[in-house]
């Protein structure tokens, strides 16, 4: 019995070990890789901005085999990408209450499906999937958009997220671009 109570002691004493000191170390290293960014967008009574991990595309073939097909993405790397509104947003006719939200999508090649969801997760994906399976829970999904693909003519080498206007300067669009690919999400 003695020892049963002291390697449950040895097992407690390092799972917190690796809660307190191993995952802030792993957190941090991963961030040199995928630096952490924010976009801010403030006018037209908008306050906007997203936080996320940006990473490299380092030679790689990033949509269709990085980022599979049809598969939800975390939309960066790291923690889920964080977006926040101050007021509703209309978003393809639906609305988004003001609020904070993970942003997660599903890519595809013409199309991607741009998930709001309420719940924002403490780390985008499961250590036991080896990265493959998100962290995401769907009932919490506040608003899903399908928008198109824009193939650019250069690559952009780190994954970026912006705020952009169209020409009248009365639409504003979240932008994600990477390689050679942008999909841009209406808010009004």
């Amino acid at each position: 019995m003695k020892i049963l109570k002291w390697i449950l002691g040895i097992v407690v004493v390092l799972a917190l070990l690796f809660y307190f000191v191993g995952l802030p170390v792993l957190r941090q290293q991963t961030k040199k890789i995928s630096p952490e960014k924010t976009a801010h967008y403030e006018e037209n009574a908008l306050t906007l901005s997203v936080t996320y991990s940006s990473p490299s595309k380092k030679g790689r073939t990033i949509f269709g085999a990085l980022v599979p097909y049809g598969a939800v993405w975390r939309t960066g790397a790291n923690e889920p990408t964080r977006f926040t509104t101050a007021t509703s947003l209309s978003i393809g006719g639906q609305t988004l209450p003001a609020g904070d939200y993970s942003l997660w999508t599903i890519p595809g090649k013409e199309q991607w499906t741009v998930i709001f969801n309420s719940d924002i997760a403490d780390w985008g994906v499961t250590l036991l999937s080896g990265g493959r399976d998100t962290t995401r829970k769907p009932e919490s999904d506040a608003l899903q958009m399908i928008v198109p693909v824009e193939q650019l003519p250069g690559v952009v080498e780190n994954f970026d997220i912006s705020f952009a206007e169209d020409a009248s300067g009365k639409r504003v669009f979240l932008q994600l671009s990477w390689d050679k690919t942008r999909v841009s999400v209406p808010l009004n």
